[in-house]
């Protein structure tokens, strides 16, 4: 007993310091950017300067400071909701030792993040591309905050259908399904992959809303963030995403309005 109680303080105690660290990296990084201003563009709203190079920088380097930067946001944002399954998976592995464990959950937690990273290099350059095009067609630009009502619209929609709830229920549910997993690096790794896929695909309208209201903005990201908690972590989690998707969809609505010059 007193052998478990340390065990479970001291991955609480880790899970806690590494979000704190990431966390605290993802607020001095988005400081700085915020320092360097944002561009302003045709319609009335501000590019991020997350999609442009730094004077003197290549894209590859330019691509691999994103993909660094969003490693570090990804694991402040899901750490939270992570954790429980994190400790779900340490239930159904049994009793390898206590330095086995560890490393088994680091590579669950490794193999989930590697699907955020995947996620992240597909989004960088899609998101320079489009900013490319939207600074050289002032016409598209002006477009962007009715576009960015109907992203939100989709989002919030996304939210209230069964295929969100199919990957939520995966998402929160216990790991092995009441069944003992076992506790090898192959399933620890396949165990991560599967969290990692089901998350990605449960949070992307969520994630969507974030990239275009603004990828670096700290009150996005606290938003997002905590509304994915909630729906992985609360009772009612189903409940949860759909109360979500109504405000989602209100929100998205009243944009397109106002970019039509209704609001």
């Amino acid at each position: 007993m007193c052998s478990e109680r340390t065990s479970q303080q001291a991955f609480f105690g880790v899970s806690a310091l590494l979000f704190a660290a990431s966390a605290a990296g993802t607020i001095v990084w988005c400081t700085s950017m915020s320092t360097m201003g944002e561009m302003p563009m045709p319609g009335g709203w501000t590019m991020s300067m997350a999609w442009m190079r730094m004077p003197g920088q290549t894209w590859p380097g330019a691509a691999a400071a994103f993909l660094c930067v969003w490693v570090v946001m990804m694991v402040a944002m899901m750490l939270p909701s992570l954790v429980s399954m994190l400790w779900r998976y340490r239930q159904a592995v049994g009793r390898p030792g206590e330095a086995r464990l560890g490393r088994l959950t680091a590579l669950v937690g490794v193999g989930y993040f590697f699907v955020w990273t995947v996620f992240g290099m597909a989004a960088f350059p899609l998101g320079v591309a489009l900013a490319a095009v939207q600074m050289q067609q002032p016409a598209l630009a002006r477009a962007v905050p009715t576009a960015v009502g109907v992203v939100v619209l989709m989002a919030g929609s996304l939210q209230l259908t069964a295929w969100k709830a199919r990957h939520l229920a995966c998402c929160r549910e216990a790991a092995g399904r009441g069944r003992t997993l076992p506790a090898d690096a192959g399933t620890a790794w396949r165990h991560g992959l599967r969290l990692g896929l089901h998350c990605s695909q449960c949070c992307i309208g969520l994630m969507a809303i974030l990239l275009v209201i603004g990828a670096m903005d700290l009150r996005a990201m606290a938003v997002v963030a905590a509304a994915i908690t909630v729906e992985r972590l609360a009772p009612a989690g189903e409940r949860v995403a759909r109360a979500t998707g109504a405000v989602v969809v209100g929100v998205g609505l009243f944009l397109i309005a106002r970019a039509a010059g209704l609001g």
